[in-house]
């Protein structure tokens, strides 16, 4: 089937992943990729699929209404891949009004122009969110997430995916509107910013600078691989149920400290 699809942030870590798989191997998609190229983007990432007939790039901001409205008409897009997001957590405790700008109003924003331009056909649409599973706190003795487990955001970042999250619940609640999300936990590989934990280590190591230990570096994160998290992505997309949220985990939890000791060694 024929889609014109909408992937937000496509020029991110994760986005780019993304967009490329999906460039690559869907040659009756058109992907429409909306980033505004902030910090932690890199259009670079994306030059060897930059001509491809069914790709086209879009400079702008998800929390400009009259671009992502113009966006929907004008692309007659389908199906939305929403990744679009401020996500470090530490610039979120310093400038948390960001966070709530891009990650909460900003989602709502796609949410209310997809609706609009769909005009309640919502035959063959979709809205897929990219979550966190920061929205469920700490990992605990467990050492996983279900679906199921309450949410308990720990920073301003979690608070404005977790608002996000249900926003996206109560278009589907409330227009009985075509959703699914995912939780992924963290993802690691090629291009990461360096502000993230790996890459900042393993260059903190390679220039003999400090590394950075916060707190007692104890706190345990899953990890997965960014190729993994895009076929997560490509399965649910594809196959996913309407309504649903899946976790995506690489069932590799490790303390931080741990995980530092592996990249020193």
């Amino acid at each position: 089937m024929n889609h014109n699809i909408l992937i937000t942030g496509g020029a991110g870590f994760i986005g780019s992943h993304v967009v490329k798989y999906f460039v690559n191997n869907y040659t009756n998609y058109h992907i429409y990729n909306l980033d505004i190229l902030s910090y932690a983007s890199n259009i670079d990432n994306l030059r060897d699929i930059e001509k491809k007939s069914n790709y086209t790039f879009i400079k702008g901001d998800i929390c400009d209404n009259n671009l992502v409205k113009d966006i929907f008409d004008s692309f007659k897009i389908s199906r939305v891949i929403h990744l679009a997001a401020e996500s470090h957590v530490d610039r979120s405790i310093s400038n948390p009004l960001s966070f709530a700008t891009t990650n909460v109003i900003g989602t709502v924003n796609l949410l209310q122009a997809a609706m609009e331009s769909w005009k309640n056909n919502y035959v063959n649409k979709l809205f897929y969110h990219i979550s966190t599973d920061e929205v469920y706190g700490s990992l605990g003795k467990d050492g996983f997430f279900l679906e199921t487990s309450k949410y308990d955001p720990h920073s301003p970042y979690a608070a404005s995916k977790a608002s996000s999250d249900h926003f996206v619940r109560s278009y589907r609640e409330t227009y009985n509107f075509p959703i699914i999300i995912s939780n992924c936990s963290n993802n690691f590989g090629p291009n990461q910013f360096t502000e993230k934990l790996i890459p900042l280590v393993v260059q903190n190591i390679i220039n003999n600078k400090p590394i950075p230990v916060f707190g007692t570096g104890k706190n345990i994160r899953d990890w997965i691989y960014v190729d993994d998290h895009v076929r997560a992505i490509d399965l649910i997309f594809h196959k996913g149920q309407i309504g649903e949220t899946y976790n995506i985990g690489g069932s590799n939890e490790l303390k931080n400290i741990d995980l530092i000791h592996k990249l020193i060694n």
